[in-house]
């Protein structure tokens, strides 16, 4: 039976006895009490079932289960959403720390807002050997989409709500597919269909999420969240949802990234031009493409452009390109980095 008010916690945990007890103390800490925690351990080979199994005797609402199939975390997020009673549910990572009032403020937003909406907030990174440069500005860039209010028009760049940093009515994620899809990464894959589901935004500006940042983490090491995955699923939901087969199709960039993009492209027998700005490339041929450079677009009339170009200075002038032209983002250009 489903409770109306009930939050469900679902929190898949592999390994993590050095931070799993921090975490659900920073659960039991929540400023509300409507939630429980689904915590399902995916395969350990420590001692965290044991940690969490003594915590889970002193408290009803946690529900301890084991992913016994060793299929990975998607099998396990799919058993924790199984067992969940609650109208809205929510993910935690088990080296993470909720805020107290974390809980309190997704649920207080989401319930303003009614269906059709996802609850979310600004993060903030932690570590004990302090944050790298290239984390640091994730959540600098996370968190100004949040105050923007804009997630959405920047999907193809990275995942724009962090996995663990969300709130939703159970009936719209399963109108999502919920975790049915064996992709990854699960979380980028999740929020597309998010995305493509209309599901809309509604963001706090306070950092409830405080993500953990270390050199085992799973985002650092796991091959399933590697780059090529990540551009894997641009390139799909990019040709689903937004791909217009009446325009000529546009790689702008030769880097890594860009050489990536057409090769995947090309195998996928994808037709698209190729350019860019670097004067040793214009004029070869790569992946039997020749490249061009910019003044090659005003030959065309009707284009869409995904742009591969990392710096941001670069990408502030390949904007003001696309409005001196009247072009719009996320219809006639896309940036995939």
């Amino acid at each position: 039976m489903i409770n109306n008010d009930l939050i469900s916690i679902i929190t898949p945990f592999k390994n993590s006895s050095m931070y799993i007890e921090e975490c659900i103390s920073s659960i039991l800490k929540q400023t509300i009490e409507n939630w429980e925690l689904i915590i399902v351990d995916d395969y350990s080979t420590d001692n965290s079932y044991d940690i969490v199994r003594k915590i889970s005797l002193k408290d009803k609402r946690i529900k301890l289960y084991r992913n016994n199939s060793n299929n990975g975390i998607i099998e396990a997020l799919r058993i924790g959403l199984d067992k969940s009673s609650g109208n809205y549910i929510t993910r935690m990572d088990s080296d993470d720390l909720m805020d107290p009032i974390k809980l309190e403020e997704l649920y207080t937003n989401l319930k303003k807002t009614g269906k059709g909406f996802i609850s979310t907030s600004c993060v903030k990174y932690f570590s004990k050997e302090g944050i790298g440069i290239g984390y640091k500005n994730y959540e600098d860039w996370l968190n100004g989409l949040m105050i923007n209010k804009n997630n959405y028009t920047d999907i193809y760049k990275e995942c724009v709500i962090p996995s663990p940093n969300w709130m939703i009515h159970k009936k719209d994620l399963l109108a999502s597919g919920a975790f049915d899809l064996d992709i990854y990464p699960e979380d980028y894959d999740l929020v597309f269909r998010f995305y493509k589901n209309n599901i809309k935004v509604v963001s706090s500006l306070k950092k409830l999420h405080l993500w953990r940042d270390y050199s085992s983490r799973t985002s650092r090491t796991d091959a399933n969240y590697a780059d090529n995955h990540f551009l894997d699923l641009k390139i799909k939901y990019f040709l689903e949802l937004h791909y217009n087969h009446n325009s000529e199709l546009v790689v702008w960039g030769a880097g890594k990234k860009g050489k990536l993009l057409a090769k995947k492209l090309s195998e996928k027998k994808i037709d698209f031009s190729w350019i860019c700005d670097n004067p040793n490339k214009i004029g070869k041929n790569i992946y039997d493409k020749n490249l061009h450079d910019v003044n090659y677009l005003n030959e065309l009339k009707n284009y869409q452009a995904i742009i591969t170009v990392a710096n941001k200075e670069s990408q502030k002038l390949i904007k003001n390109f696309f409005d001196s032209k009247d072009l719009e983002k996320m219809k006639d250009y896309y940036y995939f980095c």
